[in-house]
């Protein structure tokens, strides 16, 4: 059991360690008006070495997000355009082979990065797709019969459009699983707009964000991360609300039942738990508290989540199901 000193120093050592989260909030800002929620999420997403995904009509500055966030670490970013003619061969590199030397050399593709931008992910087939999911699952991409380890950090940070739907491949149950947030993106606000227009079409070209961490400060943030103290409560809320997506009926959801087709898997446990203490984190705080957990709940879930033909049929989404659910599930 951590005693209340402990925490306390434990507090102190993480709002030391969580400064640098805003001279990242300022770099961004330069480039980005608004969208707070986003970004937030993108730092969540890093800190806790998981993948995102970011949902949202065009111009809600997506890419321009990514790689904000991507020129404020020194690190390699790479910006793949997923179209339907990709092959895996243009992701993860091929085998070449070199007449002088009478042998096969290794030309590693764009995955070879920090810092990954698959932009328009469900556009590419599903074998380039799947080429894809070695790379954020093991952290390793095998070209031939070579395996080769990935950077470290890595982290994919995939877009896609949910307007058009023709001549794209969604994206199948476990490889959206293999994504640690998927964030829906909305429209900026009438003041955020206005200055975003603003600083569109003034004649100064806007500052561009500068670097201010290394990788190994990453790395060593996502250590500190894992620290964050979480108590034996917090766990059992957590479990609760995943239990809650299997069995709706237990927790006084009977109306659900025939509604989901599948629940989160312990993956969604490990990574709302995960989710919970890098936004702690991110608060400057030492120790995760009930508010934590359901401020990051809907994105750790919300693709976690299979309806069935019926829900569909009635226009129930998942982010109304897990509304209700935390409405309903017990808080610590």
């Amino acid at each position: 059991m951590e005693t209340a000193t402990d925490i306390r120093a434990l507090n102190e050592k993480i709002e030391k360690e969580s400064a640098f989260i805003e001279l990242i909030n300022r770099e961004m800002d330069k480039a980005i008006i608004g969208q707070r929620y986003m970004l937030d999420r993108m730092l969540i997403a890093l800190l806790s070495n998981g993948h995102i995904l970011l949902e949202g009509v065009p111009g809600l500055a997506k890419t321009l997000a990514i790689k904000s966030l991507a020129s404020t670490v020194e690190a390699n970013f790479s910006r793949i355009q997923f179209t339907p003619d990709l092959l895996p061969a243009d992701l993860v590199g091929t085998q070449i082979y070199q007449v002088k030397k009478d042998a096969f050399t290794v030309r590693k593709g764009p995955i070879f990065a920090n810092f990954v931008l698959a932009d328009e992910i469900n556009r590419a087939p599903a074998k380039v797709q799947s080429a894809l999911l070695e790379g954020m699952q093991e952290k390793q991409v095998t070209i031939g019969d070579e395996t080769f380890p990935l950077p470290n950090p890595f982290l994919v940070l995939a877009t896609q459009n949910p307007v058009e739907q023709e001549g794209t491949y969604p994206l199948p149950e476990a490889q959206v699983d293999r994504f640690m947030l998927k964030v829906v993106l909305d429209y900026p606000k009438k003041e955020e707009e206005k200055l975003i227009i603003r600083q569109n079409i003034a004649v100064e070209t806007p500052p561009t964000p500068q670097i201010v961490l290394k990788p190994d400060d990453i790395l060593k943030a996502r250590n500190t991360v894992r620290e964050v103290y979480m108590d034996e409560k917090i766990e059992q809320y957590i479990i609760d609300i995943v239990f809650a997506t299997r069995n709706p009926e237990e927790y006084g959801m009977p109306q659900f039942k025939e509604l989901i087709s599948f629940g989160g898997s312990p993956r969604a446990s490990i990574n709302l738990a995960l989710a919970s203490k890098a936004y702690a984190f991110i608060k400057r705080r030492g120790y995760v508290i009930p508010e934590d957990v359901r401020a990051i709940c809907i994105d750790v879930l919300r693709h976690r989540i299979g309806l069935t033909y019926e829900a569909e049929a009635e226009n129930i989404t998942t982010e109304n199901i897990i509304d209700e659910l935390l409405n309903r599930v017990e808080v610590p």
